[in-house]
């Protein structure tokens, strides 16, 4: 998909500089659209193909800064459970216990019977300057049609400007009075069907790392306890590096 080259009437004059920034960002962010798109696809497929292992053995993986101890049975991919350094690192949990397979949980962990309720987390470096929430206003403000509609939750939901790049994808938002606001991506028609996590959030947690997490979009009505157990995981997961 191509980046957005309209951000709606400008007003006031806005330096150059500034200027190539966002239209920057918004190429980045519409790659990472169409990466959502593909990643929940192949979420799904790699799910059904098995994987999973019940260990419990923790390992100690560093991105950045930051060192990570996780139980194996966290970690989505096989070749990623091993100490070391290491450029992202991929887990699942099941919502809302927040923890990884075992034999008791793998109905869950295969999709089999229930409405979906595994998350899936990444951590790595950083690619932008502000997490999603610090993008409402200068970036994606310039990209949604508004009004929007009443979400679950108390959410509002706005379409994509057909300009925007954002194909397929809805934002999701959740103002809060004195704090930063809860803000998501989810995709929609069939691509929100082919996959169990159509929804994107990401954050900044430890020392400059990048969190992406993605959920069952009917966990938005319960986004605010979503949330804070994610982050709460991360400040278990993370250890500060020596």
């Amino acid at each position: 998909m191509s980046a957005a080259t309209e951000a709606g009437p400008q007003p006031v004059p806005i330096r150059t500089s500034f200027l190539g920034k966002v239209f920057t960002g918004f190429a980045v962010l519409a790659a990472l659209s169409v990466a959502l798109s593909l990643a929940g696809r192949w979420f799904g497929a790699e799910i059904a193909l098995g994987g999973h292992t019940d260990s419990q053995a923790l390992r100690e993986i560093v991105i950045g800064n930051n060192v990570l101890v996780v139980p194996e049975n966290m970690i989505r991919l096989e070749k990623a459970r091993r100490d070391g350094v290491a450029a992202r690192l991929d887990l699942y949990v099941r919502w809302p216990e927040m923890d990884g397979y075992s034999a008791e949980a793998k109905d869950v962990f295969n999709n089999v019977g229930g409405p979906p309720r595994v998350l899936f987390l990444g951590f790595e470096e950083p690619m932008m300057s502000r997490d999603m929430s610090g993008r409402l206003e200068p970036i994606y403000e310039a990209l949604i049609e508004k009004p929007g509609t009443p979400g679950p939750g108390g959410t509002i939901i706005y379409d994509f400007s057909p300009k925007s790049g954002y194909l397929n994808e809805q934002l999701v938002v959740a103002r809060q009075p004195g704090r930063v606001p809860f803000v998501a991506r989810c995709l929609t028609g069939p691509g929100a069907e082919q996959t169990l996590a159509p929804c994107e959030r990401d954050v900044r947690v430890g020392d400059d790392l990048s969190l992406t997490y993605r959920f069952p979009q009917h966990l938005l009505a319960d986004w605010h306890a979503l949330d804070a157990s994610v982050r709460a995981l991360a400040r278990k997961l993370i250890r500060p590096a020596l």
